[in-house]
């Protein structure tokens, strides 16, 4: 499906509200003057609430499962608003929650 790229910038969440960043932004391509992220770069969590029976059990990193389809950069797709990622060590999904809404990629 159509959906705004993400971008340095965009808010992204984990499932349990800690703050997740690209950890290898694709700077080929820019949107809003922010690098894009490609589906091969991790994400890295950061305050992550999550615990099991009182005993921390964070998410840490999160890496993408479903990109674009028809839009690339150095052979890699472009992760869109849309697109589906799971975190690690829990499996839960990382939501993109904000991006620029200017350039729409599928």
């Amino acid at each position: 499906m159509p959906g705004p790229l993400l971008h340095v910038g965009a808010q992204v969440l984990c499932a349990h509200g800690g703050s997740a960043t690209p950890s290898a932004p694709n700077p080929r391509v820019l949107v809003g003057g922010q690098p894009t992220v490609v589906m091969s770069a991790p994400y890295l969590v950061a305050g992550c609430p999550f615990n099991v029976s009182g005993s921390p059990s964070p998410c840490v990193s999160a890496q993408w499962t479903v990109a674009a389809t028809r839009v690339f950069s150095n052979g890699q797709p472009l992760v869109l608003l849309d697109s589906q990622a799971l975190c690690a060590p829990n499996g839960t999904p990382l939501m993109p929650v904000a991006a620029q809404t200017r350039v729409i990629g599928t």
